[in-house]
């Protein structure tokens, strides 16, 4: 098992009051090696809308806004608003990547679907990713690293801030529109 996916399995064991951890060395036992250096979402990928495998690691030294998205939601509208975000700061660094899910029963379409409605209705023209859970057990690995430290998304478009490191930054709840003071200022200060 590498240490990657070993340290992600370990944080998400709760541990029993008392116990020993369960990474912790034994007495006579070798110290295990440290962990891999990049971890960060840049050491992850993920499938593409169009199907197709995308390194994460082809965003280093961009700030990500990563937003799990859906079609039938109240909150679908902010579509209009991180298109409007990516099309403010792309050319300084910012990328918005939407992860469609269905775990909040509003995005029933397919990928083709997904597709056409968002550059249809919205013309949305930021990476979009392939349908998936972001919560509980079944989370996608984008997703139990981006909740690791700042909890799982409680509704559709929840944000992470990622910065240029693979590192999340800053998560906004679905109420928080990307044209928010707040948010805006987080994603220039991180593209300092």
């Amino acid at each position: 098992m590498n240490n990657l996916l070993k340290v992600a399995i370990m944080s998400l064991i709760p541990l029993v009051p008392g116990a020993a951890s369960a990474d912790a060395p034994k007495a006579d036992a070798p110290k295990a090696a440290a962990p891999v250096a990049d971890d960060s979402l840049h050491a992850l990928t993920a499938k593409a809308l169009d199907g197709k495998n995308v390194s994460l690691a082809d965003y280093k030294g961009k700030v990500l806004l990563i937003v799990n998205t859906a079609s039938e939601c109240g909150f679908t509208g902010q579509y209009a608003g991180l298109e409007a975000l990516y099309a403010k700061y792309k050319d300084k660094g910012l990328v918005v990547l939407g992860f469609p899910s269905n775990d909040f029963r509003q995005e029933p379409g397919s990928g083709e679907e997904i597709a056409k409605f968002c550059k249809v209705r919205y013309g949305v023209t930021f990476p979009l990713f392939e349908k998936g859970p972001v919560s509980g057990g079944s989370a996608s690995p984008v997703f139990k690293f981006l909740s690791r430290k700042h909890g799982e998304p409680k509704w559709n478009f929840y944000k992470y801030l990622v910065g240029k490191n693979g590192q999340v930054l800053a998560q906004y709840s679905s109420r928080v529109s990307p044209d928010s003071g707040d948010l805006t200022s987080a994603i220039e200060a991180a593209l300092r």
